[in-house]
């Protein structure tokens, strides 16, 4: 059973991010204010949900919130600034196009870069552990999901629709043989033992 809420009597946002180890597309990042009181058992880690269930939630959280909002960071600024950088950026990105502002922040993992105004406190498994939390890691995965099916209409060659642009072994065969798109994150390794890859045609 997820807590409801770290303290009560606060506006808690919990925060949550996806596709942090992805080769390609962006980092999305979700910030959420659930109701006092409120309870939803279904709620879990994004990770342990299938499809269709993570689908069903994303629906009942965005009818429920007080609040919420997804954002992202584009390969190109994660190889700018680095991915763990860019997971907190969209995070904060995420907080500020919240309708409502919280007066506490609850971030999933170890780290976070401090949100001006705005205490927080990190917890490692948040998703599994705070019902925010765990709303927020179903609503990054899903909208990223969505974002990467509709790249993969032009990109089919790297089948994002199933992949999502994780590190299959059949994404870093489709780069192999036609190389790396604009949507891939060129800081990462696209191929294992320093094998060149070329730009797509």
């Amino acid at each position: 059973m997820l807590l409801p809420h770290h303290t009560p009597h606060r506006r808690e946002a919990g925060c949550d991010e996806a596709g942090r180890g992805c080769l390609a597309g962006p980092v999305f990042a979700a910030a959420v204010i659930l109701p006092p009181g409120y309870d939803n058992p279904r709620l879990n880690d994004s990770k342990k949900l299938d499809e269709p269930a993570r689908d069903a939630l994303r629906e009942a959280i965005e009818n429920d919130a007080l609040a919420w909002a997804v954002a992202s960071c584009p390969p190109e600024e994660i190889d700018r600034i680095n991915i763990f950088q860019a997971s907190y950026r969209a995070m904060h990105r995420a907080v500020d196009a919240l309708a409502e502002r919280p007066d506490f922040l609850l971030i999933d993992g170890k780290f976070f870069v401090p949100y001006t105004g705005i205490d927080h406190l990190c917890v490692i498994k948040g998703d599994g552990k705070y019902q925010s939390i765990a709303a927020a890691g179903i609503l990054a995965k899903t909208h990223r999901d969505e974002h990467m099916r509709k790249l993969h209409e032009d990109f089919p060659q790297f089948t994002w629709n199933s992949n999502r642009g994780y590190p299959t072994k059949a994404h870093r065969a489709a780069i192999e043989e036609h190389g790396a798109t604009v949507h891939h994150r060129r800081s990462f390794t696209l191929l294992p033992g320093g094998v060149q890859y070329k730009l797509f045609e």
